[in-house]
């Protein structure tokens, strides 16, 4: 149980709660157990009368009227109880859920990008979910019932040896081979339940691969390739959890069998005793009752060593990803005030999952209010430079500059807050198309987020749609065009008002006509701001103060468009290349 150690501040907190559900526990299995007794005393009264000791049949009538009054008391009460133990532990449980979530959710907002290219989605969501879920049982049902098996147990066993030292013996005698199979049993449950969760995350992850790339399926007919995949792994999960559940479906005929063997035991030894007259047939009763209220705490044994073991698989599942240090970590506490000054110092940086290195000593430099325009082949190291600003990696060497600091001696929420990112790929989220550019601005009115959506030529296209700004977009924006879907983008990143606007091959999927409004909406709205676009025309960067040409990850050429235009370079041929496309 190495790795429900980690869950051991849970207990701290909530210490009250379960201290109270055991207490409450305690009261209602001390209620429970005093029924044998009464029993053991009425029939004991009974026997008394038929063996002419007591003679007066009114007493006897009284004595059991009253413990039948008491016998049905203590069950009311013991029921009471139970069930405040109930609401107690379990209400517990679900709280403790809600808290490891959020635990767990945060450390994935804290967690880097290069976190998430190395993992799935669907990994990521099962932890979450399905593993969390297994951890809930281990707090909730797997300690109340053990703590109902101790009580029970303890209690129970004190009242057997005060009755019948030799008895009790010979009813406990089963219970050594319980605790040896338990303990082979759990061991086999354990490592079949981490194969278990780890292949029902292989089927979440597939599934969710599956439904985010639907349209590739169809378009290219290969859904039974995708249902074949999909079968297979289910075979394999199938296959795995039958398995777990042969090795769980041993305990309860295994404590049914030993439970079985202690009332045979109670009988044989206690019908012997009882007639060698040293104890009363009451209390063969009492004994059997004993056994038999015994019998699910015992037989729920197995099911809850299986809680235990599957809460431990996936607790150690969780541990990999909240004990994982976050890559970019916020080294400064106090507030940084950003205005947009940025430049590069010899920097180099190499993505670690691939081992290219996308940029090689590179340096620039750009003033508030200034716009650069990158330009480059695919792979040159465009993309890399902007997510450096934005702080999503950190530099192999070589330093990022913002103000004069750098990057890392700032406080990483407010440089974030000041910039204002358009990526190359637009994301909308499963929301209104208001919502989606209210992500750059909360608090923003109608009229703000019309004049967002206006700057980005994409106001006129949303209030033709049957509910305007508030139509539904779909998962991923998947109900709109590219270009529909890039305007909002840049209509969440306008709205938001940052120091710094980086816009990386925002355009691509407008016309030029479209382009040319846009780009003359941002020249008014981001006149005071630190602009950078990357883009694969000339058309988007030729009014940039400076431009700059990337090949594998150096500059290779850099100035205005002027300058650039009476150059021999990459950045001449693509101008003519694209002015004879515009031509034809």
């Amino acid at each position: 149980m190495k790795a429900l150690k980690y869950l051991n501040k849970y207990f701290l907190k909530y210490k009250y709660r379960l201290l109270i559900g055991l207490f409450i526990t305690f009261c209602s299995k001390y209620l429970a157990l005093q029924i044998p007794q009464l029993i053991s005393k009425s029939l004991d009264a009974s026997q008394d009368y038929k063996n002419g000791l007591v003679t007066d049949l009114t007493v006897v009538k009284a004595d059991l009227l009253n413990n039948i009054l008491l016998i049905v008391g203590a069950a009311l009460l013991s029921g009471f109880f139970t069930f405040i133990m109930r609401q107690t532990i379990i209400v517990t449980s679900r709280l403790i859920e809600f808290d490891l979530k959020n635990e767990i959710y945060q450390q994935y907002q804290r967690l880097s990008l290069n976190f998430y290219k190395k993992n799935k989605t669907g990994d990521l969501m099962n932890r979450i979910s399905e593993d969390v879920s297994k951890v809930r049982m281990y707090f909730g049902p797997a300690i109340m019932y053990s703590m109902n098996m101790l009580v029970l147990f303890i209690v129970a066993i004190v009242k057997m040896y005060n009755i019948d030292v030799t008895l009790t013996n010979y009813t406990l005698l089963p219970l050594p081979v319980l605790s040896v199979s338990i303990y082979v049993l759990s061991r086999i449950i354990n490592k079949r339940s981490t194969v278990v969760q780890q292949y029902l995350s292989k089927l979440t992850a597939n599934a969710q691969e599956t439904f985010s790339g639907i349209s590739i399926l169809k378009s290219y007919g290969i859904e039974r390739n995708a249902m074949a995949e999909f079968g297979s792994l289910s075979v394999t999960a199938k296959e795995k959890n039958i398995n777990l559940f042969k090795a769980q479906a041993l305990f309860f005929p295994l404590m049914i069998l030993l439970i079985g063997l202690s009332n045979i035991l109670v009988i044989y030894i206690g019908g012997l005793r009882y007639i060698a007259g040293e104890i009363t047939i009451g209390v063969i009763a009492e004994f059997i009752m004993y056994v038999n209220m015994l019998t699910w705490p015992v037989a729920v044994v197995g099911w809850v060593t299986s809680i235990v073991q599957q809460a431990e698989a996936s607790q150690e599942r969780i541990n990999e990803f909240l004990k994982h240090k976050p890559e970019i970590k916020n080294l400064v506490a106090t507030p940084s005030q950003i205005k947009g000054d940025i430049e590069f110092k010899d920097v180099t940086f190499t993505y670690d999952d691939t081992n290219i290195t996308a940029l090689k000593n590179l340096s620039f430099t750009l003033k508030q209010g200034e716009t650069l325009a990158i330009l480059g082949n695919t792979g040159s190291g465009k993309s890399t430079i902007l997510n450096l600003i934005a702080r999503l990696y950190d530099t192999d060497s070589g330093e990022v500059l913002i103000d004069g600091k750098n990057i890392k001696d700032l406080n990483l929420d407010d440089i974030r807050q000041n910039i204002g990112f358009v990526p190359q790929e637009a994301f909308l989220f499963s929301d209104t198309i208001k919502n989606n550019i209210k992500f750059g601005d909360n608090n923003a009115s109608d009229e703000k987020i019309e004049q967002a959506a206006k700057n980005a030529y994409i106001h006129h296209n949303i209030i033709d749609f049957n509910e305007g700004y508030n139509t539904y977009v779909g998962e991923r924006g998947v109900t709109l065009s590219g270009g529909q879907k890039q305007r909002i983008s840049i209509a969440r990143a306008l709205i938001k008002d940052p120091k710094i606007l980086i816009l990386d091959d925002c355009l691509s999927a407008v016309d030029t006509e479209t382009e040319e409004t846009i780009l003359n909406n941002l020249h008014t709205v981001s006149h005071n701001k630190t602009t950078l676009i990357v883009s694969h025309r000339v058309s988007s960067v030729k009014n940039a103060d400076k431009i700059i040409v990337i090949e594998n990850g150096t500059i290779v050429q850099q100035g205005t468009h002027n300058q650039l235009v009476n150059k021999i370079g990459y950045y001449k041929e693509l101008y003519e290349q694209q002015l004879l496309e515009k031509e034809l």
